[in-house]
């Protein structure tokens, strides 16, 4: 019992002193964190932000969603239901348009992350869809209807932070019909926690559909292949082809 106590003890101690290691985020020369690279999500978001059990063509997953419960307006829900039903024709992914934001970034394709001192570029896998996150600037003025928002950003310390704006109500946040308006507004955190991970947490407020805010927040990995570059997926012609063979 003493041996095991003390295992115990070694491990606890072994622990805590990585733990007090800080991680020394990486700088761009400019003096902001560096958080260029690959990255990519490793979860079922996809398919269903909230946890779910197997089904056909779809794995079991933890959901991402904090507390996991959506906070749906009531009069929000028969919309909910029916994009549910009609989710195989009706899904903008299943129809090859660009999935907006937060969609984008669990989508199961890499993204690449490029800055500057004014700008973040973020390159997705998944129809060409592109991202320029402009710092420390306003929004434009609305209403404007674009799939992926208006995205301005700033630096909370080594967080950047993302306000997006300007939504389409066309794009949902997965395959299983979870969905909101035009009146979307999403805020963005990536906090790099290490050589190969950065954390991505997400606050959602759309009054329209939902009673109050809510958050999703999962880990993205870097991508290691030597040469890892980001490659297409080119929706529409590969859809034309499935057909034509079909």
């Amino acid at each position: 019992m003493k041996k095991i106590a003390f295992y115990l003890l070694g491990f606890l101690v072994f622990s805590s002193s990585i733990d007090a290691q800080e991680y020394s985020v990486p700088r761009t020369p400019d003096g902001n964190p560096d958080l260029q690279g690959v990255w990519q999500a490793i979860n079922t978001a996809v398919w269903d932000i909230q946890d779910h059990s197997s089904q056909w063509g779809m794995p079991a997953g933890q959901g991402v969603v904090v507390g996991n419960d959506l906070p749906y307006q009531a009069s929000a829900l028969e919309k909910r239901q029916t994009n549910y039903e009609n989710r195989l024709t009706d899904d903008p992914e299943a129809n090859c348009k660009m999935v907006g934001v937060p969609r984008i970034t669990y989508m199961p394709y890499p993204f690449q992350i490029i800055q500057t001192p004014n700008q973040i570029v973020m390159t997705y896998e998944w129809v060409h869809s592109i991202r320029n996150i402009y710092m420390n600037s306003e929004h434009p003025e609305g209403p404007i209807q674009w799939y992926m928002g208006d995205s301005r950003g700033y630096w909370d310390g080594d967080t950047l932070v993302v306000d997006v704006v300007h939504f389409t109500d066309e794009t949902w946040f997965d395959r299983s019909g979870n969905y909101h308006g035009e009146g979307l507004h999403v805020i963005e955190r990536y906090t790099r926690l290490g050589p190969d991970h950065m954390q991505y947490d997400v606050t959602v407020e759309d009054p329209e559909i939902f009673t109050e805010p809510w958050h999703m927040s999962m880990p993205l990995y870097r991508r290691q292949e030597e040469n890892i570059r980001i490659l297409e997926y080119e929706c529409y012609a590969l859809a034309e082809d499935r057909q034509e063979t079909n």
